[in-house]
Protein backbone atom coordinates (compact mmCIF):
# COMPACT_ATOMS: atom_id res chain seq x y z
CA UNK A 1 0.00 0.00 0.00
CA UNK A 2 0.80 3.60 -0.64
CA UNK A 3 2.32 5.75 2.06
CA UNK A 4 -0.73 7.86 4.34
CA UNK A 5 0.72 10.96 2.49
CA UNK A 6 0.95 10.00 -0.96
CA UNK A 7 -2.08 7.51 -2.01
CA UNK A 8 -1.56 6.16 -4.76
CA UNK A 9 -3.30 7.79 -7.17
CA UNK A 10 -5.09 5.04 -9.33
CA UNK A 11 -6.28 4.37 -5.72
CA UNK A 12 -7.47 7.67 -4.91
CA UNK A 13 -8.51 8.71 -8.10
CA UNK A 14 -10.55 5.30 -8.25
CA UNK A 15 -12.04 6.07 -5.19
CA UNK A 16 -13.24 9.44 -5.88
CA UNK A 17 -14.85 8.16 -9.10
CA UNK A 18 -17.00 5.08 -7.03
CA UNK A 19 -18.16 7.85 -4.61
CA UNK A 20 -19.22 10.46 -7.69
CA UNK A 21 -20.62 7.50 -9.34
CA UNK A 22 -22.87 6.52 -6.12
CA UNK A 23 -24.13 9.96 -6.70
CA UNK A 24 -24.33 10.39 -10.21
CA UNK A 25 -26.36 6.94 -10.31
CA UNK A 26 -28.83 8.12 -7.30
CA UNK A 27 -29.36 11.48 -8.85
CA UNK A 28 -29.96 9.81 -12.49
CA UNK A 29 -32.07 7.19 -10.96
CA UNK A 30 -34.46 9.52 -9.00
CA UNK A 31 -36.36 10.41 -11.55
CA UNK A 32 -37.54 7.14 -12.89
CA UNK A 33 -37.70 5.71 -9.65
CA UNK A 34 -41.00 3.27 -8.97
CA UNK A 35 -41.47 3.58 -12.59
CA UNK A 36 -41.63 0.46 -15.25
CA UNK A 37 -39.81 0.30 -18.15
CA UNK A 38 -42.53 0.97 -20.46
CA UNK A 39 -43.38 4.08 -18.21
CA UNK A 40 -39.97 5.06 -18.37
CA UNK A 41 -39.77 4.33 -22.36
CA UNK A 42 -43.36 6.34 -22.79
CA UNK A 43 -42.23 9.51 -20.93
CA UNK A 44 -38.55 9.32 -21.92
CA UNK A 45 -37.45 6.99 -24.96
CA UNK A 46 -34.34 6.33 -23.19
CA UNK A 47 -33.82 7.67 -19.50
CA UNK A 48 -30.07 9.06 -19.87
CA UNK A 49 -30.13 12.84 -18.21
CA UNK A 50 -30.20 14.15 -15.32
CA UNK A 51 -33.22 16.48 -14.98
CA UNK A 52 -34.66 15.66 -11.61
CA UNK A 53 -38.40 15.15 -11.07
CA UNK A 54 -39.41 12.19 -10.23
CA UNK A 55 -41.59 10.89 -7.46
CA UNK A 56 -39.59 13.22 -4.94
CA UNK A 57 -39.34 16.50 -7.51
CA UNK A 58 -35.94 17.01 -7.01
CA UNK A 59 -34.19 19.65 -8.60
CA UNK A 60 -31.83 18.32 -11.34
CA UNK A 61 -28.61 16.85 -9.76
CA UNK A 62 -30.25 16.50 -6.17
CA UNK A 63 -29.50 13.00 -4.67
CA UNK A 64 -31.78 11.12 -2.11
CA UNK A 65 -31.22 9.47 1.15
CA UNK A 66 -28.76 6.77 -0.81
CA UNK A 67 -25.96 9.34 -1.06
CA UNK A 68 -26.90 11.08 2.52
CA UNK A 69 -26.51 8.31 4.45
CA UNK A 70 -23.28 7.33 2.78
CA UNK A 71 -21.75 10.64 3.82
CA UNK A 72 -23.24 10.49 7.17
CA UNK A 73 -21.83 7.33 7.78
CA UNK A 74 -18.45 8.26 6.03
CA UNK A 75 -18.41 11.12 8.23
CA UNK A 76 -18.75 9.35 11.58
CA UNK A 77 -15.95 6.86 9.89
CA UNK A 78 -13.28 9.50 9.44
CA UNK A 79 -14.45 11.51 13.19
CA UNK A 80 -13.66 7.74 14.60
CA UNK A 81 -10.11 8.17 12.01
CA UNK A 82 -11.36 5.05 9.91
CA UNK A 83 -12.78 2.77 12.83
CA UNK A 84 -16.26 1.35 11.75
CA UNK A 85 -17.43 1.74 15.53
CA UNK A 86 -21.32 0.40 15.46
CA UNK A 87 -22.65 3.08 18.19
CA UNK A 88 -20.74 5.84 16.24
CA UNK A 89 -22.19 4.64 13.22
CA UNK A 90 -25.67 4.26 15.05
CA UNK A 91 -25.75 7.95 16.27
CA UNK A 92 -24.81 9.24 12.74
CA UNK A 93 -27.54 7.73 11.14
CA UNK A 94 -29.83 8.65 13.71
CA UNK A 95 -28.52 12.22 13.54
CA UNK A 96 -29.05 12.09 9.94
CA UNK A 97 -32.82 11.08 10.21
CA UNK A 98 -33.42 14.13 12.51
CA UNK A 99 -32.28 15.94 9.53
CA UNK A 100 -35.28 15.35 8.23
CA UNK A 101 -33.79 14.03 4.56
CA UNK A 102 -35.97 13.94 1.30
CA UNK A 103 -36.75 10.26 1.79
CA UNK A 104 -36.12 7.42 4.29
CA UNK A 105 -36.72 3.78 3.80
CA UNK A 106 -39.45 1.93 6.23
CA UNK A 107 -36.50 -0.28 7.57
CA UNK A 108 -33.99 2.29 7.80
CA UNK A 109 -36.60 4.34 10.36
CA UNK A 110 -37.96 1.39 12.18
CA UNK A 111 -34.24 0.44 13.12
CA UNK A 112 -33.78 3.47 14.21
CA UNK A 113 -36.37 4.76 16.16
CA UNK A 114 -36.02 1.86 18.16
CA UNK A 115 -32.04 2.66 18.56
CA UNK A 116 -33.32 5.85 19.85
CA UNK A 117 -35.50 3.89 22.62
CA UNK A 118 -32.94 0.98 23.23
CA UNK A 119 -29.42 2.50 22.63
CA UNK A 120 -28.56 -0.55 21.57
CA UNK A 121 -27.03 -0.61 17.80
CA UNK A 122 -27.89 -3.80 16.14
CA UNK A 123 -31.25 -4.09 15.03
CA UNK A 124 -32.84 -7.39 16.07
CA UNK A 125 -31.89 -10.20 13.29
CA UNK A 126 -35.15 -10.48 10.81
CA UNK A 127 -36.26 -12.25 7.96
CA UNK A 128 -38.63 -9.22 6.69
CA UNK A 129 -35.19 -6.76 6.68
CA UNK A 130 -33.64 -8.20 3.32
CA UNK A 131 -33.75 -4.98 1.97
CA UNK A 132 -31.17 -2.78 0.15
CA UNK A 133 -30.62 -0.05 3.31
CA UNK A 134 -27.45 -1.43 4.22
CA UNK A 135 -26.06 -1.81 0.82
CA UNK A 136 -26.36 1.10 -0.74
CA UNK A 137 -24.61 2.99 2.08
CA UNK A 138 -21.62 0.44 2.09
CA UNK A 139 -19.07 2.62 0.47
CA UNK A 140 -17.40 4.25 3.10
CA UNK A 141 -17.02 1.40 5.23
CA UNK A 142 -15.22 -0.35 1.75
CA UNK A 143 -13.08 3.11 1.63
CA UNK A 144 -11.87 2.62 5.18
CA UNK A 145 -11.54 -0.92 5.45
CA UNK A 146 -9.38 -1.13 2.00
CA UNK A 147 -6.31 -3.02 2.11
CA UNK A 148 -7.54 -5.11 5.25
CA UNK A 149 -8.23 -8.72 5.23
CA UNK A 150 -11.71 -9.84 3.97
CA UNK A 151 -13.18 -11.19 7.76
CA UNK A 152 -11.93 -7.87 8.93
CA UNK A 153 -13.96 -6.00 6.10
CA UNK A 154 -17.03 -8.54 6.84
CA UNK A 155 -16.77 -7.53 10.48
CA UNK A 156 -16.70 -3.74 9.29
CA UNK A 157 -19.53 -3.85 6.73
CA UNK A 158 -21.89 -5.99 9.84
CA UNK A 159 -20.97 -3.30 12.06
CA UNK A 160 -22.90 -0.59 10.19
CA UNK A 161 -25.67 -2.64 8.57
CA UNK A 162 -26.95 -4.01 11.49
CA UNK A 163 -27.99 -0.72 12.59
CA UNK A 164 -30.73 -1.50 10.55
CA UNK A 165 -30.95 -4.31 8.78
CA UNK A 166 -29.87 -7.59 10.19
CA UNK A 167 -30.57 -10.12 8.03
CA UNK A 168 -28.13 -12.70 6.13
CA UNK A 169 -29.08 -11.76 2.53
CA UNK A 170 -28.13 -7.42 3.40
CA UNK A 171 -25.21 -9.30 4.80
CA UNK A 172 -24.08 -11.29 1.76
CA UNK A 173 -24.57 -9.07 -0.37
CA UNK A 174 -23.32 -5.70 1.19
CA UNK A 175 -20.12 -7.71 2.02
CA UNK A 176 -20.05 -8.31 -1.97
CA UNK A 177 -20.50 -5.03 -2.96
CA UNK A 178 -17.77 -3.62 -0.60
CA UNK A 179 -15.39 -6.27 -1.88
CA UNK A 180 -16.55 -5.64 -5.29
CA UNK A 181 -15.52 -1.90 -4.78
CA UNK A 182 -12.25 -2.69 -3.22
CA UNK A 183 -11.73 -5.07 -6.30
CA UNK A 184 -12.02 -2.17 -8.74
CA UNK A 185 -9.81 0.12 -6.38
CA UNK A 186 -7.40 -2.58 -7.10
CA UNK A 187 -8.03 -2.03 -10.93
CA UNK A 188 -9.44 -5.20 -11.48
CA UNK A 189 -11.35 -6.22 -14.95
CA UNK A 190 -15.23 -7.54 -14.70
CA UNK A 191 -13.60 -10.25 -15.67
CA UNK A 192 -11.51 -10.58 -12.61
CA UNK A 193 -14.52 -9.22 -10.41
CA UNK A 194 -16.42 -11.82 -11.45
CA UNK A 195 -14.04 -14.70 -11.29
CA UNK A 196 -12.34 -13.43 -8.16
CA UNK A 197 -15.47 -12.28 -6.05
CA UNK A 198 -19.13 -12.61 -7.92
CA UNK A 199 -18.83 -16.45 -9.21
CA UNK A 200 -18.09 -17.64 -5.43
CA UNK A 201 -20.71 -15.49 -4.77
CA UNK A 202 -23.48 -17.05 -6.82
CA UNK A 203 -22.34 -20.36 -5.78
CA UNK A 204 -22.49 -20.03 -1.74
CA UNK A 205 -25.60 -17.43 -2.31
CA UNK A 206 -27.67 -19.18 -5.69
CA UNK A 207 -31.08 -17.62 -4.68
CA UNK A 208 -29.13 -13.86 -6.28
CA UNK A 209 -28.68 -15.64 -9.64
CA UNK A 210 -29.51 -13.22 -12.45
CA UNK A 211 -29.01 -15.38 -15.31
CA UNK A 212 -30.56 -15.70 -18.09
CA UNK A 213 -33.80 -13.66 -17.11
CA UNK A 214 -33.13 -9.75 -17.16
CA UNK A 215 -34.34 -8.50 -14.16
CA UNK A 216 -36.67 -5.39 -14.70
CA UNK A 217 -38.93 -3.28 -11.96
CA UNK A 218 -36.33 -4.67 -9.59
CA UNK A 219 -38.07 -3.98 -5.61
CA UNK A 220 -35.94 -3.11 -2.92
CA UNK A 221 -35.36 -6.43 -2.08
CA UNK A 222 -31.73 -6.86 -2.08
CA UNK A 223 -32.02 -10.07 -3.82
CA UNK A 224 -33.67 -8.26 -6.86
CA UNK A 225 -31.61 -5.20 -6.89
CA UNK A 226 -28.49 -6.94 -6.56
CA UNK A 227 -29.76 -8.95 -9.70
CA UNK A 228 -30.56 -5.36 -11.85
CA UNK A 229 -27.08 -4.42 -10.81
CA UNK A 230 -24.79 -7.80 -11.45
CA UNK A 231 -26.71 -7.83 -14.57
CA UNK A 232 -25.96 -4.32 -15.58
CA UNK A 233 -22.35 -4.24 -14.67
CA UNK A 234 -21.55 -7.34 -16.18
CA UNK A 235 -23.57 -6.68 -19.77
CA UNK A 236 -22.33 -3.14 -20.32
CA UNK A 237 -18.37 -2.03 -21.19
CA UNK A 238 -18.18 1.40 -19.63
CA UNK A 239 -19.50 3.51 -16.55
CA UNK A 240 -22.55 5.57 -18.95
CA UNK A 241 -23.72 2.61 -20.45
CA UNK A 242 -24.15 0.39 -16.88
CA UNK A 243 -26.15 3.11 -15.41
CA UNK A 244 -28.48 3.91 -18.41
CA UNK A 245 -29.12 -0.05 -18.72
CA UNK A 246 -29.87 -0.71 -14.98
CA UNK A 247 -31.32 2.88 -14.21
CA UNK A 248 -34.01 2.41 -17.32
CA UNK A 249 -35.23 -1.21 -15.83
CA UNK A 250 -37.13 1.29 -13.46
CA UNK A 251 -38.31 0.28 -9.87
CA UNK A 252 -36.21 0.89 -6.98
CA UNK A 253 -33.72 2.87 -9.45
CA UNK A 254 -32.07 5.54 -7.21
CA UNK A 255 -30.52 2.97 -5.46
CA UNK A 256 -29.96 0.03 -8.06
CA UNK A 257 -28.10 3.36 -9.85
CA UNK A 258 -25.74 4.31 -6.61
CA UNK A 259 -24.46 0.35 -6.34
CA UNK A 260 -23.96 0.65 -9.88
CA UNK A 261 -22.28 3.88 -9.90
CA UNK A 262 -20.26 3.06 -7.20
CA UNK A 263 -18.85 -0.21 -8.85
CA UNK A 264 -18.51 1.43 -12.25
CA UNK A 265 -16.96 4.33 -10.79
CA UNK A 266 -14.40 2.19 -9.28
CA UNK A 267 -14.05 0.23 -12.13
CA UNK A 268 -13.88 2.68 -14.70
CA UNK A 269 -12.07 5.82 -12.85
CA UNK A 270 -13.03 9.34 -12.98
CA UNK A 271 -12.47 9.76 -16.84
CA UNK A 272 -15.38 7.31 -17.77
CA UNK A 273 -17.43 9.81 -15.89
CA UNK A 274 -19.98 11.81 -18.64
CA UNK A 275 -19.16 15.72 -18.02
CA UNK A 276 -22.99 16.56 -18.53
CA UNK A 277 -23.85 14.49 -15.73
CA UNK A 278 -21.01 15.66 -12.99
CA UNK A 279 -21.88 19.20 -14.70
CA UNK A 280 -25.44 18.91 -13.54
CA UNK A 281 -24.53 17.39 -9.89
CA UNK A 282 -25.28 19.28 -7.53
CA UNK A 283 -21.59 21.00 -6.51
CA UNK A 284 -22.49 20.57 -2.92
CA UNK A 285 -22.70 17.01 -3.06
CA UNK A 286 -20.11 16.38 -5.81
CA UNK A 287 -17.25 18.34 -3.33
CA UNK A 288 -18.52 16.30 -0.03
CA UNK A 289 -17.83 13.19 -1.91
CA UNK A 290 -14.73 13.60 -3.59
CA UNK A 291 -13.44 15.01 -0.29
CA UNK A 292 -14.89 12.32 2.32
CA UNK A 293 -13.34 9.38 -0.58
CA UNK A 294 -9.73 11.12 -0.32
CA UNK A 295 -10.04 11.46 3.38
CA UNK A 296 -11.01 7.41 3.70
CA UNK A 297 -8.53 6.01 1.53
CA UNK A 298 -5.91 8.80 3.47
CA UNK A 299 -6.75 6.28 6.96
CA UNK A 300 -7.21 2.77 5.02
CA UNK A 301 -3.39 3.62 3.79
CA UNK A 302 -2.43 5.02 7.38
CA UNK A 303 -3.38 1.63 8.61
CA UNK A 304 -1.63 -0.03 6.35
CA UNK A 305 1.28 1.69 6.17
CA UNK A 306 1.62 1.48 9.97
CA UNK A 307 0.64 -2.41 10.48
CA UNK A 308 -2.41 -1.25 12.41
CA UNK A 309 -5.08 -3.53 12.68
CA UNK A 310 -8.01 -0.56 13.14
CA UNK A 311 -10.72 -0.52 11.28
CA UNK A 312 -11.65 -3.37 12.74
CA UNK A 313 -15.54 -2.86 13.77
CA UNK A 314 -16.06 -2.06 17.84
CA UNK A 315 -20.14 -2.93 19.42
CA UNK A 316 -19.14 -1.27 22.93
Amino acid sequence: MPSPRNPAPSVLTRAEAAYLGLALGDALGATVEFMTPREIRAQYGVHDSIRGGGWLRLKAGKVTDDTTMSLALGHAIVAGKGTVDALACAQALDGWMRSKPVDIGNTVRRNLVEFRRTGTPCAPPSELDAGNGAAMRVLPVALATFGADDATVQAAVRAQAHVTHNNPDSDAATELVAFLVQEGLRGASRQAMYRRRIAPFLREHPQFAFRPKRRDNPSGWIVETMQAVLQALLDTANFEDCLIDVVNRGGDADTTGAIAGMLAGALYQPAALPARWLNALDPEIAKATRAQASALIDLACARSTNGESDGAPRHD
